[in-house]
């Protein structure tokens, strides 16, 4: 396929402001994602509104180290907030479970996973039992979640890495995966399989416009006779060749999942050891890699004189530079020493250009450290407009980065509300317009590189005075409304 055609449908908006951060990382308390080898892998964030006060905060995976909560201050000031303590941590997800309009946290680990039940002020309490998860002693490192038919609480779905009971493995050795249903006291188990190691799962419509589990697997340990793997969450089945489902093998360790020619179907990036993986939907329901001038792959580190391929783990878009085009950061670093691999690997900002490819800003932003990236996640700390980050380290402390670039567009932020258990409209999609500017998002939990947000949706809008927002509810209804460039908005059903 000719670039030209795959960019046909991107239009020339407003000029890109070139990105900068200010380093504020020793604003943050003291921790670090630290363990052996099964702590190898994990390392994520969580960021959400713990007290309603409008500013978000982050949860912490420790692996060895207890998990750290912290609740932002404003000005860029995080305090720890007391918990109890927590190890074997390596990710998690935001999800308000029993639909009482405080965010919970659904906890992996290695070991049994947690539900953390938020509360006022930021105090959680273990709730696992008393919400009916079943627990079991796996190693889980990958999760989503989504509401069926006229359910008041969601399913999940948690991936499983290695098998640690196998004692023929780590190779070849890949656990099975579960689907938990909610059932009148608790929960049910599925077992789904077969299990190819996932580090990323996404609950997201497809390429088919259907609800769908995207699993990207980690080829590390399937060796061979695995893939990247898709399953319908309707039929409850895997796709093949008769979807026109073309098997990928990767080693893959993060999702990134959005619109990105403005067609109303989601482009998935797929990050791994060496090429990272952009691909396109296609009307026909199908998928095709991007070229390898869109500018996505990066594949060797950007700076310093390392020749060596990269790795890449948390992927997220975001536009950092309000134009309206979404940008990528991707989390990079070894897994810990391995030769192959880059050892000096630093973090990845992708900025769009107005044809749709992009453009490597991480190191004259400020952000292009080397230390052995895992986690991350952008999300506007300060309330001023402008899209932050804040990444985790193995073995290495967590950073902070205040977005001060200059001359950047406008923006505005969505927040969906509803009646009912699925209280955050996950499943709903925001479509944007702003000018010549369209945008479309899927309200998901999941994907990341065990981790995610779930904050107001933030659209930049370029030099726009104002959008249009329309929302497709997950019942499928539609409602549409006017914001104003600069403006914060929740949206509520009904």
């Amino acid at each position: 396929m000719r670039l030209l055609a795959i960019f046909a449908s991107f239009a020339a908006h407003t000029a890109t402001a070139e990105p900068k951060f200010q380093d504020l990382s020793a604003n943050l308390p003291t921790h670090i994602y630290a363990g052996g080898w099964e702590h190898f892998v994990g390392g994520g964030l969580a960021v959400f509104d713990c007290n309603a006060d409008g500013l978000p905060d982050v949860f912490a995976a420790g692996g060895e180290n207890p998990a750290l909560m912290m609740h932002n201050e404003g000005e860029f000031k995080f305090t720890t907030v007391n918990i109890a303590p927590l190890t074997g941590v390596t990710g998690a997800y935001p999800i308000d479970l029993d639909g009482d309009g405080f965010k919970d946290l659904f906890v992996l680990r290695v070991g049994a996973n947690r539900v953390l039940k938020g509360g006022p002020d930021c105090r959680f309490s273990d709730a696992t039992e008393a919400m009916g998860i079943p627990t079991d002693d796996k190693w889980s490192t990958a999760f989503t979640a989504w509401w069926e038919g006229g359910e008041t609480r969601p399913t999940l779905a948690i991936g499983n890495y290695v098998d640690r009971s196998d004692s023929d493995g780590p190779f070849e050795a890949c656990d099975t995966n579960s689907i938990l249903r909610p059932t009148a006291n608790g929960y049910t188990e599925t077992i789904l399989s077969p299990g190819f190691c996932p580090l990323s799962i996404l609950a997201a419509n497809d390429a088919r416009g259907r609800p769908a589990l995207r699993l990207s697997n980690d080829r590390h340990y399937y060796v061979s006779g695995g893939y990247e793997q898709m399953w319908d969450i309707k039929e409850r089945r895997f796709l093949g060749d008769g979807d026109g489902w073309k098997n990928v093998a990767l080693w893959g360790m993060g999702i990134a999942s959005r619109d990105l020619n403005g067609d109303g179907l989601d482009e998935v990036m797929l990050t791994s050891m060496g090429d990272q993986v952009l691909q396109f939907a296609r009307s026909d329901g199908t998928y095709v890699a991007a070229p390898y001038a869109i500018g996505t792959y990066a594949q060797r580190p950007h700076v310093g004189d390392e020749g060596r391929p990269s790795t890449g783990w948390h992927a997220e878009f975001g536009d950092v530079n309000n134009d309206g085009r979404a940008d990528l950061f991707i989390a990079k670093g070894n897994v810990d020493q391995m030769p192959t691999m880059a050892e000096r690997d630093p973090n990845n900002l992708l900025v769009q250009n107005a044809d749709g490819t992009f453009s490597e800003a991480a190191h004259t932003a400020g952000i292009a450290t080397f230390e052995r990236s895992r986690g991350g996640a952008l999300a506007d700390f300060d309330l001023d407009g402008k899209l932050d980050l804040i990444v985790s380290n193995r073995r290495a402390a967590l950073e902070l980065y205040r977005n001060v670039t200059e001359d950047v567009g406008k923006a505005v932020f969505v927040t969906l509300q509803q009646s009912g258990g699925n209280r955050d409209a996950i499943g709903a999609t925001i479509t944007l317009d702003a000018g010549d500017i369209t945008q479309m998002v899927q309200t998901t939990i999941g994907g990341g590189h065990a981790g995610g947000s779930l904050t107001p949706h933030h659209f930049g809008i370029g030099d726009a005075t104002e959008a249009k927002i329309t929302v497709k509810w997950p019942d499928g209804t539609a409602s549409s409304s006017q914001i104003s460039a600069g403006r914060a908005v929740t949206l509520s059903k009904p």
